[in-house]
């Protein structure tokens, strides 16, 4: 039952979406907006072949940035969440470091790194792991003191705790965040992958752009949405695995 209103959600968001589309294709300048009947008609054969490696090359690094970023947003959520003397210190820096635009820093990392794998890494892993440490960090500190009561009464370790309390109560926090985060690391990686001219989706989007090939723009586009959302689906499966006791819509 629950999969077949995921599957009516899914295909009404989908028509919709297209809906959109294609009215904003009869009443805005048709160049700029081709027809979703169009842009689909060109992905064909040849068309997946050529977009092969582009999406290889992007989903290793969104990926690749997703697992650094949860790593240290889940260490460091849980340090600032356990210990005082951390918290102390680290929470003013990261609530006046949170709001900067790091962007700002994209011309510094290039500069550091070179322009390559290393640079994209590093720019998305500094934008979305603020907000992975501070979910977590806020998932942990919301979680009831009488939820660890009966194991330390059976005399549980911190491990112990840990593994058996604080995980799976911070366990929606944490993909939650996660998933607010994929769509930010998405965006970010569209925009380097531009400015420094590197291999991937984003650059064939803005390539097609310069040659003003919006049809070819809009199936990069498409692209791109599909690797986001089998993303998102991914994180959606791991949270129904892990959290069969939390009800979901």
């Amino acid at each position: 039952m629950k999969m077949l209103v995921k599957l009516k959600n899914f295909v009404t968001g989908f028509l919709l979406l297209h809906c959109l589309w294609y009215l904003g294709h009869l009443f805005v300048d048709a160049r700029l907006i081709p027809s979703p009947i169009t842009v689909y008609s060109v992905m064909d054969v040849a068309f997946w072949q050529q977009m092969f490696l582009p999406i290889v090359h992007s989903l290793w690094r969104i990926v690749l940035s997703m697992a650094i970023s949860v790593a240290i947003g889940l260490g460091g959520g849980l340090l600032l969440a356990q210990s005082k003397i951390v918290g102390n210190i680290l929470n003013p820096f990261i609530y006046f470091v949170y709001p900067i635009p790091k962007m700002a820093f994209l011309p510094v990392v290039f500069i550091s790194f070179g322009l390559g794998n290393t640079s994209i890494v590093t720019m998305i892993v500094l934008i979305i792991v603020f907000q992975i440490i501070i979910n977590v960090r806020d998932g942990i500190n919301n979680i009831p003191e009488e939820n660890y009561q009966t194991l330390l009464v059976l005399g549980a370790n911190r491990l112990q705790l840990f593994v058996n309390v604080t995980l799976p109560a911070a366990l929606h926090q944490i993909l939650s965040s996660t998933r607010v985060a994929l769509g930010t690391a998405t965006a970010i990686l569209f925009i380097t992958e531009d400015s420094g001219n590197i291999y991937g989706v984003g650059r064939f989007i803005f390539n097609a752009h310069s040659r003003i090939d919006f049809v070819q723009v809009y199936a990069g586009i498409v692209v791109l949405s599909m690797m986001a959302f089998a993303l998102f689906s991914a994180i959606d499966i791991t949270q129904r695995i892990f959290m069969k006791w939390h009800k979901f819509e």
